[in-house]
């Protein structure tokens, strides 16, 4: 197994002012000293610098704004890197439900442009393309394993699945370093609050009813974003260019389960819990297997009642930080009243 060395490396992070982006990027500077960051982020709604205001200041930082679509802007930067983990991405799929434009835009051509500057750039060691585990579809029963066939369920997950594949095709024809991750889904500090986690929890701080689609039966693996940048991190050092790795945690819940945990922790009473009709092409339950990451040494390391405590703290330490997207942020307020608050 072939180890590479990230100290002394400058790593191209795209997408660093979002959720699990950020949390890498401090990871990453945290854990290697000799290592440089350069994060280019749109700034999009959920992209937000109060997120890295703690490295703003470290001279191995730097904050590039830039589309990953501006094919110049990418072409530029890449001659600086030896390294890329590729983040930005269009993420909500209710959102991709409203418009699926900006998810094939973002998702599949602004990947598409990442990709041709790397065939120019051999000095490149590695490229994570950080997928997800929703490419796969609904499992009823049984894990996905990385050899399986893709079969997306939403316009979010598809465009994952394209940019995934092309990713797969430019390593079989160009013989690029590309690596692909497909992890469960992350919670954690900093976490954009339209998400499921962060939402209830938000709205339990506010008095707010907390609406869970369909019957809150649907079951997701939940992976903490500590756990998450740990995977990362090391398919970047050990990860074999051409492979897909699975990233899990073994937390099988229904959503309804977890937001009775979030209830129980915050000291709110279960029957804030409120169905909302349930959302189009809804997945029952995603599940996978990791044992090509166990392989390369990596396993989850947080208990889930353990992360979603330091979660639940997290967001009551930060209202101020949740609270300016919530009451500030128009794009936020729409897409609410839109997916729940009207439908109640």
């Amino acid at each position: 197994m072939t180890e590479r060395n990230l100290d002394d490396k400058t790593i191209l992070v795209t997408g660093g002012a979002g959720f699990i982006g950020s949390n890498f990027i401090r990871f990453l500077l945290r854990r290697h000293q000799a290592v440089r960051v350069i994060n280019l982020d749109k700034l999009t709604y959920a992209g937000n610098l109060d997120n890295l205001r703690d490295v703003e200041g470290d001279s191995r930082y730097e904050f590039v704004q830039g589309d990953i679509r501006d094919r110049e802007l990418v072409r530029a930067l890449f001659p600086r890197v030896q390294g890329v983990v590729h983040f930005a991405a269009e993420t909500h799929v209710d959102r991709s439900i409203i418009d699926a434009g900006e998810f094939v835009l973002t998702d599949v051509y602004g990947s598409f442009i990442l990709f041709e500057a790397l065939k120019g750039a051999p000095h490149v060691e590695f490229f994570i393309h950080i997928s997800t585990d929703e490419v796969y579809g609904s499992c009823d029963e049984g894990f996905f394993r990385e050899n399986d066939p893709v079969a997306p369920s939403s316009p979010y997950a598809a465009s994952k699945a394209g940019a995934d594949r092309l990713a797969h095709a430019y390593h079989v024809t160009y013989g690029l370093p590309l690596v692909i991750l497909r992890p469960s889904n992350n919670f954690g500090p900093y976490q954009y609050p339209e998400k499921f986690i962060p939402l209830i929890v938000t709205n339990a701080l506010e008095g707010k009813t907390l609406p869970l689609y369909g019957q809150g039966t649907n079951v997701r693996d939940w992976l903490y974003v500590e756990d998450s940048c740990r995977a990362i991190e090391l398919a970047a050092r050990r990860g074999a260019a051409g492979e897909a790795y699975n990233v899990g945690a073994g937390n099988e819940l229904p959503n309804i389960e977890v937001a009775g945990r979030i209830c129980d922790l915050l000291g709110k009473g279960r029957d804030l819990i409120k169905l909302v009709p349930d959302r189009l092409g809804h997945d029952r339950r995603y599940a996978v297997d990791w044992g090509k990451m166990r392989e390369l040494g990596w396993a989850p390391e947080t208990k889930f009642d353990e992360a979603l405590k330091a979660t639940v703290r997290w967001y009551e330490a930060n209202a101020e930080w949740w609270r300016a997207i919530k009451d500030r942020s128009r794009d936020f307020k729409a897409f609410y009243e839109q997916n729940y608050k009207d439908r109640q």
